[in-house]
């Protein structure tokens, strides 16, 4: 069974970096695309960023963040990463790890569905405040 720890959320002004971390215990992340959600107060959970199980795929961002937000995976330490520069006041949410099983290599993620996620970590709060 896979489980997900996320961590590294916190208070930060605006302008500046928090680095989420993902680890994913239970099993390896060979066969999952992972992605970060995230959901603010009364807003809908919505898809921040994506990676898929190809060492040689292409990672996907919500519009907003493309350019601010970096997802990386180490499969040493079995652990994805979110660096997020320049935190902006639309970025305090709740952000959650998520991971979906795929059988076969996929080198394309979408995160548009939550559903399409089978596995949920428990989230960490980032707010942005000065």
């Amino acid at each position: 069974q896979l489980q997900l720890v996320e961590s590294g959320g916190g208070l930060v002004q605006p302008g500046g970096s928090l680095r989420l971390s993902c680890a994913a215990s239970g099993v390896t992340l060979d066969n999952y695309i992972i992605a970060w959600f995230r959901q603010a107060p009364g807003k809908e959970r919505e898809g921040v960023a994506c990676i898929p199980n190809s060492s040689d795929g292409r990672t996907n961002y919500l519009g907003s963040v493309k350019d601010r937000f970096t997802i990386s995976k180490d499969n040493t330490k079995n652990t994805v990463y979110l660096q997020m520069n320049r935190l902006q006041s639309e970025d305090p949410a709740v952000y959650y790890c998520t991971a979906g099983f795929r059988s076969a290599v996929q080198t394309i993620c979408f995160m548009h569905a939550p559903q399409a996620y089978d596995y949920w970590g428990q989230g960490t709060q980032v707010t942005v405040s000065s």
